[in-house]
């Protein structure tokens, strides 16, 4: 079987967050030989697609190194990404039936708009620990499935170098569980972004994500109201990546916009289990 890596979120090749895509299968492998492959390529996330009698729709999984996720934005860019370009997939939608119900996917000029859930997130009390594990204090904490840290200026947000032990412990009211913390704060003045963000998952077997589709779907109603804008676009700033996303509230939804890169093709020599 085939698979790529793909660059989502991306500017260019090298950027953004990569995600493995495997070639679609007729019936899903088991979820031990999923898991046991997520973990070999090692990436955020390894995606899983299955055929279906529509040619436009399609099964989709994600697996991070340690378990499978909920949801994942970037590895459905790059799974759409592959669809379109490299398996020559000719429809106007795609659409994935997911661990979070159907997700379309659209062509957007060069790039992919997709249509997500939106997670309007609520403003919670500091959770214990996290400011020590974060080496600084946030101005705002919020909860949606992560822990939302709202931080004093750009410059804080890039300079952070948290205690991942620490963090990994941390929940709060965050509905995905401890260990996973976006830490986020408006951008400089003259930046062609509005919103810059990093985002730590140690407990989902990612130290720092490069680029993360559903932290966006936390950011975007937040940011959406705190500047009472609807469109905005965010960067997250990954320590010599970084990851570029368009994103346009709609209520109950958000659009996430981004460009996907192919980096590399191989050939998979293990057979599924």
């Amino acid at each position: 079987m085939r698979q790529w890596t793909i660059d989502a979120f991306a500017s260019g090749p090298f950027k953004g967050n990569p995600a493995c895509v495997v070639e679609p299968f007729d019936a899903w492998p088991s979820d031990v030989w999923m898991q046991a492959l997520a973990a070999e390529n090692n990436q955020a996330e390894t995606a899983f697609l299955l055929k279906t009698s529509d040619p436009a729709r399609f099964g989709l999984r994600w697996f991070t190194p340690a378990r499978e996720a909920p949801l994942c934005g970037h590895a459905t860019l790059a799974s759409a990404h592959a669809l379109f370009l490299e398996m020559g997939v000719d429809v106007p939608l795609l659409t994935f039936d997911t661990l979070s119900g159907p997700l379309t996917v659209r062509r957007d000029g060069e790039g992919l708009e997709m249509d997500f859930p939106a997670d309007p997130p609520r403003q919670t009390s500091v959770p214990e620990g996290l400011a020590a594990a974060l080496g600084v204090e946030p101005v705002e904490v919020w909860a949606g499935a992560y822990l939302i840290a709202v931080l004093q200026d750009e410059a804080t947000v890039r300079g952070l170098t948290p205690d991942l032990s620490a963090l990994r412990g941390i929940a709060g009211e965050a509905t995905d569980g401890a260990g996973q913390t976006v830490v986020v704060a408006q951008a400089d003045a003259g930046q062609p972004y509005r919103v810059v963000s990093r985002f730590f998952a140690p407990a989902a077997g990612i130290p720092e994500d490069p680029a993360t589709g559903s932290a966006h779907c936390i950011l975007m109603p937040l940011y959406g109201d705190k500047l009472d804008e609807t469109v905005l676009k965010f960067h997250q700033a990954y320590p010599g990546r970084g990851g570029d996303l368009e994103c346009e509230n709609r209520g109950a939804r958000v659009l996430l916009r981004g460009r996907g890169f192919t980096v590399a093709e191989s050939r998979l020599r293990v057979e599924p289990a």
